[in-house]
């Protein structure tokens, strides 16, 4: 019984209207969902079973039918297109933090070198569409972009040169990145 009641729901967050600001188009062409913004275009493919209508400066994102598969997709489009319409009018950033003694990094270009313990320096560069900045003391890296699941990529891919070591805290970590800090051993007494 409680199934029956669950299945006949829509998804939470699929359900929920997308309001487009006032400096953003969105247009839907051949299953193609194309936003365009101040800062950029981004375009997704939608899935087949799911639907776009646009109504009022307002979106809406249904499904054909009450099939599981339609369902998991429901909620995961409503999201990307929600993203895409914040990424073209807001954008997004992402910080990460270097710790360790002489650990730091430089931008040259659309490069970051890293010198984080190794015996040679890192070069990261960075794909088309991602900014980085560096603080003057060279501790912080801010990447900014208007593609939410690219910018979290390539944060994942620097913290993973030298991810945070778990006894002392000495690598790259994001700046919103909580670290419990193991025990290191003890002598005998």
């Amino acid at each position: 019984m409680l199934c029956m009641v669950r299945g006949d729901k829509m998804s939470r967050i699929g359900r929920k209207p997308i309001k487009i600001p006032e400096n953003v188009n969105v247009t839907v062409e051949n299953r193609q969902v194309i936003v365009k913004g101040p800062k950029g275009q981004l375009s997704y493919v939608l899935p087949e079973g799911i639907d776009v209508n646009i109504d009022n400066k307002t979106i809406f994102v249904t499904r054909q039918s009450n099939l599981s598969k339609y369902k998991a997709l429901h909620g995961l489009a409503r999201s990307l297109i929600s993203n895409m319409v914040v990424g073209v009018s807001e954008g997004f950033t992402k910080s990460l933090q270097i710790h360790g003694v002489g650990y730091r990094a430089q931008l040259s270009g659309n490069k970051i070198i890293l010198n984080v313990g190794y015996s040679h320096p890192v070069e990261f560069v960075l794909p088309e569409g991602i900014k980085a900045t560096v603080d003057e003391k060279q501790t912080t890296i801010t990447l900014s972009g208007i593609d939410k699941q690219l910018l979290g990529q390539v944060a994942a891919n620097l913290r993973a040169i030298r991810p945070p070591d778990p006894y002392k805290g000495k690598g790259i970590r994001y700046s919103d990145e909580v670290l419990k800090l193991k025990p290191g051993k003890t002598g005998k007494k």
